[in-house]
């Protein structure tokens, strides 16, 4: 029964990819480093951090930097933000010409900083403008459109069916629906409904869940429940680059891999490593406060090491930290700030 939901050679357009299982754009958190650890493992697409096309257009550098990658990273997608129809086609097509195979606009980031000049989940308010902002991409790009969204601006609003007809009438080749509104930002569970509500109104248009996809029996329920054509895993991906691999064989119902904290340690020594040859030293040690606590959320002790992490001035103290946490029990209901995350865009 599992089998049927994955997909090898996805297509999105005349586009096809390894598989329907895609990582998300995390903002502040989908960097190279993060996103040359998740590489490894062969998700069908993976999602640089969200932009803004404003600062895309006026070539902004520190945005292009957002947007470094590796070839070993394809297939890639770029994610843009903003609700100018005149300028979309241009941010599209700067995305495009960087390399990129998938160019996403972000309707669903529920920040007030991005929110407050309408960008955004502020865009769930405007069903319309979304169609004329993804309408003028299409026109000015070969590769794929996508775009997400959520459920609505909140309870008495939810309009996710609605923009993904627009959606699809504009000539999005996927659309990803998060379960929550606005509203409720990161809060309570996802409502999954809404995602299985707006497959029941796609003709063409692909389908992706996204919301509360923790681990693989979570990704095969919400293939269950909706009926989805693909899924978007988010902080799901945070501290488990593998994730990929444990869903595809749940899917495929193979017995699951079992890793040790040896695994856990390495893996982050080696996120370390990366982060450490990407960025300048200070910023690789700051960026170790919250991404070794995400390795380490399933072991007991995880708590004071987020606390010794905290205080770390150097690479060195920040390696000798994740070298010396002593192997200890693991278990399920760890604490583990992950929300340490600006958000999922």
């Amino acid at each position: 029964m599992h089998k049927k939901f994955l997909q090898t050679d996805f297509q999105l357009g005349e586009a096809t990819f390894p598989n329907n299982i895609f990582y998300a754009p995390l903002a502040g958190c989908s960097d190279f480093p993060f996103r040359k650890m998740s590489s490894k493992y062969r998700p069908g697409l993976i999602y640089c951090e969200m932009v803004k096309m404003d600062a895309l257009v006026r070539h902004d550098q520190g945005t292009f930097h957002m947007l470094d990658y590796d070839v070993d990273m394809h297939p890639i997608g770029g994610q843009i933000c903003g609700s100018k129809p005149a300028i979309a086609g241009q941010a599209a097509r700067i995305i495009e010409e960087l390399g990129f195979d998938v160019v996403d606009l972000n309707c669903g980031c529920p920040v007030d900083k991005v929110t407050k000049d309408g960008s955004g989940s502020a865009m769930l308010k405007t069903p319309e403008l979304i169609g004329e902002v993804i309408a003028n991409m299409v026109a000015a790009v070969k590769i794929p459109v996508t775009v997400k969204i959520r459920a609505g601006w909140d309870d008495a609003h939810i309009n996710a069916p609605l923009i993904t007809k627009i959606a699809e009438q504009a000539g999005a080749q996927a659309i990803c629906i998060h379960g929550r509104t606005r509203q409720q930002a990161y809060r309570g569970p996802a409502n999954w409904d809404y995602i299985k509500a707006c497959k029941e109104v796609a003709t063409r248009i692909k389908i992706i869940g996204n919301g509360d996809i923790t681990d693989a029996k979570a990704a095969q329920r919400i293939f269950e429940h909706t009926g989805c054509d693909a899924i978007l895993v988010a902080r799901g991906t945070m501290g488990q680059p593998w994730i990929i691999e444990d869903i595809v064989r749940e899917l495929t119902l193979q017995d699951p891999i079992q890793r040790d904290f040896e695994e856990l340690r390495q893996a982050l020594l080696e996120h370390f490593t990366t982060t450490f040859n990407y960025h300048p030293e200070r910023r690789a040690v700051v960026d170790m406060r919250r991404v070794g606590c995400w390795y380490f959320k399933k072991a007991a002790g995880t708590r004071d090491f987020r606390e010794q992490i905290s205080r770390a001035e150097t690479a060195e103290h920040v390696r000798e930290l994740i070298t010396n946490f002593p192997v200890g029990e693991m278990i399920e209901d760890a604490v583990c700030a992950t929300e340490t995350c600006e958000q999922e865009c």
